[in-house]
């Protein structure tokens, strides 16, 4: 048994059991779970360098240790890491912070790593609902607030309705498949020129599944509401992390388990891309609301993902990858800024109003805004650009001419509600200020979030371009 290649699930799980137990001592352990977690979620990162991570297939092909999931771990790690920072100056100016926000984090972490090396059905349901208990939880942490509390109701409800769409799909490829593993749906796929309906039902229901814990059209409509009823850094974390990890599952799954079926599988892709391209782009026109407006935002940008996928093959997954890592930093970084739109009292305000004139009050924080809302726009010469370049090209290489073209229109139909944040900022007269925030970690989180997505981002076009082939070239 080759216990190394599963050394940073392990470090994640003994960390998270161990916090769980310290945070029973009360609530004045928080800043211990915090910080514990976090030098957890570092080291399980720096676990992932070594040879052991392209072990292989692992535990009878239940899992795979190979250089695509080490790449998505290492995202979601280090995002999730940045969610739990975040939480902790946040929630410890206003509310109490519980030892058990960090312990939370760390068995979604563990969700997210098995959710991108799962290479069994089983494996995936398992690894995916991990995850998504712990997100219900902390979606719903502030108790006494009511729109936390209806976020993780809703959120609760919508997660177990998708559940058993998936469950449904996955019942329906083991009955007409007879395994679990994904070589072996993939060989049942491969075997008819022509699937049969039972297999084609599955392959629905089981994407269907899965567009829900990415947020793609139809299957987006918990997110505005979650996103605007958790607290703020949870928010942040169900953004990034969470979101990486499902559409990297999602690439495993069209690729590895159904890549025979690519013609079946690539209409429903095409269908949900351009999808949530428009809805994501029109919807997020009249909110009033910033985390709703960045919720609109992330549907928006897992269409464009998603056309990488669509597009298939070594080089559509490498731009999935290269896209869900820059996209990852440009949101992280939004939100940190999201953290400080605070009144003088200390209050957390989330209005697009607030930001009115906010380059004469704030020039530093108007200014990192502007970066991300220009980067996310996918406008040059920020690193955002590139992703969405990225996608486009693989997306005609593969023949996907008009799939590219409505995403070029979708672009430019996306940049009218960042570039309206930014005239906010600089153009309206100035409002009431926001208060002081002494907080330097997440200012030096903003400003290397800013750097990376800044023209010097392109110095990374090189090494980054290089592990996101390597990566996806272990799929096939």
């Amino acid at each position: 048994m080759n216990l190394s290649a599963i050394l940073p699930e392990l470090i994640l799980t003994l960390s998270a059991i161990v916090l769980m137990m310290v945070a029973a001592f009360g609530r004045r352990t928080a800043g211990f779970t915090t910080w514990a977690a976090v030098a957890a979620l570092l080291g399980a990162s720096f676990a992932l360098l070594g040879d052991a991570q392209s072990a292989g297939p692992l535990f009878g092909g239940l899992i795979a240790a190979d250089a695509f999931g080490a790449f998505g771990k290492l995202i979601c790690f280090l995002s999730a890491a940045v969610a739990i920072v975040a939480a902790h100056g946040w929630f410890e100016r206003d509310f109490e912070h519980g030892a058990e926000y960090p312990v939370l984090i760390l068995f979604s972490s563990v969700g997210m790593a098995v959710m991108v090396s799962a290479t069994s059905l089983m494996t995936l349901y398992v690894g995916l609902e991990l995850q998504s208990l712990a997100a219900y939880v902390l979606a719903s942490y502030r108790r006494t607030d009511d729109r936390s509390a209806e976020a993780g109701l809703k959120y609760f409800v919508l997660g177990a309705l998708a559940s058993g769409i998936l469950l449904y799909g996955i019942s329906l490829l083991y009955g007409f498949t007879g395994t679990t593993g994904f070589s072996g749906v993939s060989a049942a796929f491969a075997r008819d020129a022509t699937p049969s309906i039972g297999l084609l039902f599955g392959l629905v229901f089981t994407l269907a599944g899965i567009a829900f814990k990415i947020s793609a059209v139809p299957f987006h409509m918990w997110t505005p509401d979650v996103y605007e009823g958790a607290p703020t850094p949870v928010t942040a974390f169900f953004a990034s992390a969470p979101k990486v990890a499902a559409v990297l599952l999602a690439t495993r799954v069209c690729l590895e388990a159904m890549g025979p079926a690519s013609d079946a599988w690539r209409q429903i892709v095409i269908f949900a891309a351009l999808a949530s391209i428009f809805l994501g782009a029109i919807a997020a026109y009249g909110q009033a609301n910033i985390k709703r407006l960045l919720a609109y935002s992330s549907i928006n940008n897992v269409g464009f993902a998603l056309i990488g996928l669509a597009a298939g093959g070594p080089k559509g997954a490498s731009s999935v990858l290269f896209y869900m890592a820059v996209y990852v930093v440009m949101t992280l970084g939004a939100f940190l800024c999201v953290l400080r739109m605070r009144t003088e009292a200390g209050e957390p305000i989330e209005t697009l109003e607030s930001l009115s004139g906010l380059s004469q009050t704030r020039p530093g924080l108007a200014a990192a805004i502007a970066i991300f809302m220009f980067s996310l726009a996918g406008i040059p010469p920020l690193f955002g650009f590139w992703p969405k370049l990225l996608v486009f090209i693989a997306a005609v290489d593969a023949g996907l001419v008009a799939l590219a073209v409505a995403g070029i229109v979708g672009t430019v139909v996306g940049a009218y509600y960042y570039l309206k944040i930014v005239k906010i900022m600089y153009f309206d007269a100035p409002g009431s200020p926001y208060g002081p925030i002494r907080a330097p970690v997440e200012t030096g989180l903003i400003f290397l979030s800013a750097l990376v997505i800044s023209p010097l981002g392109y110095l990374l076009i090189g090494p980054l371009g290089s592990l996101t082939d390597r990566a996806a070239g272990s799929l096939f």
